[in-house]
């Protein structure tokens, strides 16, 4: 990152967690990402969201994409899972807005809002895809208004419910199928206090929890709390305040590996560039504490919480290359061979990878699968961005013609955690080459 670009994202979150590697940031910088959903499979999280575009000015929201971790900071892009194409039976090219997928039976179901065309139902056997519509029609739409955005699906006890909404918040029972569902659609009789759009429904402990975005403008996070999944509901206050550092939020909430997550959203990356407003968000995400009696602690806005890394990172595998804790400036796009690389590399720039564990046996190689464009220079560094360098792969330019090639270099005596930073030179400044994946070897 240039010096310009260190300035500019001080300026944002403050010097002290600028510096500090610990200190929450938007957890995808490639992309512009909104209204998080996660869900926890297999012990990874699997965290869909929407996609602001970036020439977006008003919501400009075409498909929804997919990211997973299993350590809270590292995050691999697995690119646009389904998208507005995937339901024929609406026309519309914007409108890809809140969606949630969970789990029944072996199967993921993605619960997709059109807006102004209700919600509709996507299923796959995979987590990853590909996510196919079942019923060629929306599984709701209420014609009358344009409510139906937002659906959040839990099931409790072998019943499925779906919440939506906004203004009003509504439900329905969902059947065993999760694409159908029995009984009336049922308009909350009392919709929580603060409630604006955006409910996140879940169980724990007991409670039931209906989390959403609260006030307006700005938005915060707020949430009530029942003894039925069906209510009635009682405003409890709000997990993340309203705060003009902020304009909008979004709700999605988790369990994981004994601690409680908070997923939301902010417009710091879109700060990092314009004062402008233009909805061009990004998801950020915190831990989150309950009372004993099962109510929230509020939680501090993003930029003042530390996220701290679950376990490390094994660096001797095939890597995506698009997994990374921070790669502001860098893009990733199809390769053409069924996978995803990192575009638009240009001089200064780097890819994070936090707490990366190399052992006590010291590591003799680094290999990266790379497209040559101008060419330049991948520079291994540790702990920082300007940290000691104990590798450089020199990538030549290419031409029409060139290919994806295996690049390595010798890496120098390197062992215990650090934080990796893959930094990138060259003479012609944009564009040098596009990465695939890389691994260090022993």
């Amino acid at each position: 990152m240039n010096i310009s670009k260190i300035l500019l994202l001080c300026g944002s979150y403050g010097l002290l967690n600028c510096l500090n590697v610990n200190a929450q940031r938007p957890i995808i910088q490639t992309k512009y990402t909104a209204d998080p959903a996660p869900m926890v499979y297999n012990d990874t999280v699997f965290l869909y969201t929407t996609h602001d575009e970036n020439d977006a000015e008003g919501f400009k929201m075409q498909d929804w994409l997919l990211y997973t971790s299993t350590d809270m900071v590292n995050w691999t892009d697995h690119g646009a899972v389904a998208s507005l194409k995937d339901f024929g039976w609406t026309k519309r090219d914007n409108g890809a807005w809140a969606e949630q997928v969970v789990e029944r039976n072996g199967k993921f179901y993605m619960y997709c809002p059109i807006h102004g065309n209700g919600i509709g139902v996507l299923v796959a056997d995979s987590p990853y895809g590909p996510f196919k519509d079942p019923l060629g029609k929306p599984l709701v739409w209420q014609k009358e208004h344009w409510d139906d955005i937002d659906p959040t699906v839990f099931i409790d006890d072998g019943q499925a419910y779906m919440y939506w909404g906004n203004p009003h918040c509504y439900y329905v029972k969902l059947n065993e199928d999760m694409i159908s569902y029995s009984g009336e659609i049922v308009q909350l009789a009392e919709t929580p206090e603060h409630y604006q759009e955006g409910p996140w429904f879940y169980k724990r402990n007991g409670h039931y929890y209906l989390a959403f975005a609260s006030t307006c403008c700005p938005e915060g996070i707020g949430y009530a709390m029942s003894d039925s999944p069906t209510g009635p509901w009682k405003t409890r206050g709000y997990i993340m305040r309203p705060t003009e550092r902020s304009r909008g939020n979004h709700p999605g909430i988790m369990d994981y590996k004994g601690k409680s997550y908070v997923f939301g959203l902010n417009y710091d990356l879109l700060k990092l560039e314009t004062d402008t407003h233009y909805e061009r968000r990004s998801v950020a995400v915190a831990e989150m504490h309950y009372n004993a009696d099962g109510t929230i602690q509020e939680v501090p806005y993003w930029a003042d919480t530390k996220l701290e890394q679950i376990g490390t990172f094994n660096p001797f595998r095939r890597v995506e290359a698009e997994t990374m804790a921070w790669g502001y400036g860098l893009q990733t796009a199809p390769n053409g061979m069924q996978g995803l690389s990192v575009v638009n590399v240009n001089n200064g720039e780097y890819i994070c990878v936090r707490g990366v564990d190399f052992g006590k046996n010291k590591v003799r190689r680094f290999e990266v699968f790379a497209l040559p464009l101008v060419g330049g220079n991948l520079k291994i560094r540790l702990d920082a961005p300007d940290g000691k360098i104990v590798g450089n792969v020199t990538i030549p330019q290419g031409s029409e013609t060139s290919n994806y090639q295996l690049y390595s270099c010798e890496v120098n005596a390197v062992s215990g955690v650090h934080d990796l930073y893959l930094s990138f030179e060259g003479e012609n400044k944009k564009d040098l080459f596009e990465l695939d994946y890389w691994r260090f070897r022993n």
